[in-house]
């Protein structure tokens, strides 16, 4: 039954505000009656709320979300780094963790000149097509491996799918710390991105600046996201010195 429940949970994407008992059924897969009974345990738990067209996510999976402690404690590190960047730049600044073959997005900070983008907080995205994502790969031989081995799933034109000419690209990434992303994830957007190394350099979260291809420039700000990938990154190998490894990296095992 637990099982279920999460899928219930999970049939909620992060576009979604509220979805009906027919929808949830045809997301999940499960029984008409076992969905509406495990609709409402969760509402009396807080974990959803009754809406005038079905269900939505409550406040309650809000609250816990942020007890997460890997991702609430990476956004007391880093948000006083991406607000600088978002001062300095005016452009959409992303902070991202890896889970599996995938970015999550953990952070946005974008004004009224926010280009229109895919990322959404909480949203995830394919490592292979973000420059986020190139970020972690870079950095990560068994994880490169794996996805260079997979299928890799065109999103736009300009997608990268050929496995040599993405494995030459993460070889610059590595060699110059930084790693780029021209309209792979969606038309229209460029994003330049760099990892941040926890201590014993595993790329623990990246950060990154997007911007409409039309005007912007990344390597522009290169030398800015630079400086506040190491910045966050010798905070977090600082408190993972002192905590024992506490804070070990989204999408790993301590001791990895």
């Amino acid at each position: 039954m637990l099982a279920k429940a999460v899928a219930i949970l999970r049939a909620f994407a992060v576009d979604d505000t509220d979805l009906s008992l027919a929808e949830l059924v045809r997301r999940t897969g499960l029984h008409k009656a076992t969905a509406f009974r495990l609709c409402a345990q969760l509402v009396e738990l807080r974990l959803l709320e009754k809406s005038a067209v079905g269900y939505r996510l409550s406040a309650g999976m809000f609250e816990l979300g942020m007890r997460a402690s890997v991702e609430r404690s990476l956004l007391e590190l880093a948000m006083p780094f991406l607000q600088d960047l978002y001062e300095r730049t005016h452009e959409v600044v992303h902070l991202g963790v890896r889970e599996g073959h995938e970015v999550v997005y953990v952070a946005k900070l974008g004004g009224h000149r926010q280009v229109r983008s895919p990322s959404r907080v909480g949203g995830r995205m394919p490592l292979h097509c973000t420059a986020l994502g190139k970020a972690f790969l870079a950095y990560d031989a068994d994880l490169r491996r794996e996805v260079l081995g997979g299928p890799l799933t065109r999103r736009t034109p300009h997608t990268v799918v050929e496995p040599r000419r993405l494995s030459r690209q993460l070889a610059t990434v590595r060699q110059q710390q930084v790693a780029f992303e021209r309209e792979e994830s969606a038309l229209g957007l460029t994003c330049v991105a760099v990892p941040v190394l926890d201590r014993l350099d595993r790329p623990y979260a990246a950060i990154s600046l997007a911007g409409p291809t039309t005007r912007f420039r990344p390597e522009n700000h290169q030398h800015a996201l630079r400086a506040a990938g190491a910045a966050v990154g010798a905070l977090v190998a600082r408190r993972q010195s002192t905590s024992g490894d506490g804070m070990s990296a989204p999408g790993t095992s301590p001791g990895r």
